[in-house]
């Protein structure tokens, strides 16, 4: 197995961007590999953008960022309130946001969702990521849930057991409005950590794990 590494090499720092589809996408599917990075790089700038929250999941949004981005040195949040469910039927008016951030904002990797995931809202970011960064890395992280669409992904990410722990303790703190779903639970997070763990003999069992489409070295 070949091992890549994201530090910063040029000595210029790293930019990073997150998108999520809603407030707790982001954590979900990349929240252990975001605090690696932080712990492991000390010139960090992040942009996190959440496309769809109401008032109260935006709150909840907030104080995550917060919490997942403490060691970055430079942050943005920014949390917009496109209907949940709806965003391939108002694809329009999210497209001319990806053409502002791209000019405000050029970083060296871009964590989205995946191409495959079968929720729209997931799906139409992903396509509007790779339609408006057409030359970065951009690493496309899963999202488990009732769709049944967990597929083959080809980049692992390791994770220790205390990043895991700070990974799962972070989203059930302060996502508060999810506790009453079948899939928000701690074995929910940590199984899937484990088998992509597996998958890629992680030495401390815990990985998170993305599609890559283009890399190169």
């Amino acid at each position: 197995m070949i091992k890549m590494g994201f530090q910063d090499a040029a000595g210029k720092g790293l930019s990073i961007l997150c998108l999520g589809a809603h407030s707790d996408d982001i954590e979900i599917g990349c929240g252990g590999t975001i605090m690696r990075l932080l712990e492991e790089n000390h010139d960090v700038s992040v942009y996190w953008v959440v496309f769809g929250a109401d008032d109260t999941r935006a709150m909840e949004a907030r104080k995550s960022a917060d919490l997942f981005l403490e060691k970055a040195k430079h942050k943005t949040v920014v949390i917009r309130n496109h209907r949940d469910g709806f965003f391939p039927y108002i694809g329009a008016e999210i497209k001319e946001y990806f053409e502002s951030l791209k000019r405000e904002f050029n970083p060296d990797i871009i964590f989205t969702h995946n191409r495959h995931d079968l929720h729209q809202d997931h799906c139409l970011i992903c396509e509007l990521t790779w339609n408006t960064f057409r030359n970065h890395l951009i690493l496309e992280y899963e999202i488990m849930k009732y769709d049944g669409d967990l597929g083959n992904p080809n980049y692992f990410v390791h994770l220790s057991e205390d990043t895991c722990s700070k990974k799962v303790e972070y989203i059930r703190k302060c996502f508060t409005t999810q506790v009453n779903r079948s899939w928000f639970a701690d074995d929910a997070f940590y199984s899937l950590l484990r088998l992509r763990g597996i998958e890629s003999c992680a030495p401390h069992k815990y990985s998170e794990a993305f599609y890559c489409r283009k890399i190169i070295v």
